[in-house]
């Protein structure tokens, strides 16, 4: 089988395979859509950006049918980041990252925060296999409260506010989640950036390393925020200023995984 045959056999889903020669480390890219679909902006451009880096890219076409979904993008999503780190020996040992936009943001931060708990996923879950070295968040979901975008937590929770508030994200932080990149607009309509600042503060609070980064301006969904990604009907247009978060990003994660050529 091909690797991407074999990752989306192991998880569930179909898995899509962007491999870069001496990669230094992986990224499991959770495009986002509200939990109702999956952005390809935010997906093929994203993950040719990562090889740029030295990333491997996997990017998780998790199911989005039959709402409310529960556990099942997120189990899909355990499953795959294990089995990054089972079938690529090729990546140095805890250098599996996660990475979302929107409510794939949301994702990809649920596991980072909830990787520990047990009660969480299936009993066979190797938790310590699953945990996200690191976390990548694009303007992401993640309150259930005032400012939430709530077709998202409807899709995932249900209509019942108990329900969904169990998803928001900046009450489950811990000192176990992993060092997180986070950028939102402020701007943003869609998604409120205050979902950002909510969970910046929650690991900030935990003391977890986390760098942040809020652009005044850009609508929600900007992706790369690049000329390939542009989508004029929505007003979403190429910005410098915002599209700089990928080489921010790029800074941050070096202080983490060194390019060969980067000294810390």
């Amino acid at each position: 089988m091909t690797l991407s045959e074999t990752l989306s056999a192991a998880c569930g889903a179909p898995v899509d395979v962007y491999l870069t020669e001496g990669a230094r480390g992986a990224v499991v890219i959770c495009p986002g859509g509200g939990y109702e679909w999956r952005s390809p902006r935010e997906a093929e451009p994203v993950a040719r950006r990562f090889n740029t880096i030295g990333l491997h890219a996997f990017v998780l076409q998790y199911d989005c049918s039959s709402a409310p979904l529960g556990d099942r993008p997120l189990h899909t999503l355990s499953r795959a980041v294990a089995a990054v780190r089972t079938h690529c020996p090729d990546l140095p040992s805890g250098r599996v990252a996660v990475c979302g936009f929107s409510a794939g943001g949301h994702l990809a931060a649920s596991l980072g925060v909830r990787w520990h708990d047990p009660s969480r996923f299936p009993a066979e879950t190797d938790l310590a296999a699953h945990r996200p070295d690191l976390m990548i968040l694009g303007y992401p979901v993640v309150t259930a409260g005032a400012y939430a975008h709530r077709g998202s937590f409807v899709n995932l929770a249900g209509p019942d506010p108990d329900a969904q508030a169990l998803w928001s994200l900046e009450t489950l932080v811990t000192p176990s989640a992993p060092p997180a990149f986070v950028w939102h607009t402020a701007d943003d309509k869609s998604v409120p950036c205050q979902n950002s600042l909510l969970l910046v503060g929650a690991l900030a609070a935990q003391g977890v390393s986390t760098e942040f980064h809020l652009y005044p301006h850009g609508v929600h969904g900007l992706s790369l925020a690049t000329p390939e990604v542009d989508e004029p009907e929505k007003g979403r247009l190429a910005d410098p200023h915002v599209a700089g978060w990928f080489d921010e990003l790029t800074d941050w994660l070096n202080g983490f995984w060194p390019a060969p050529h980067v000294s810390k």
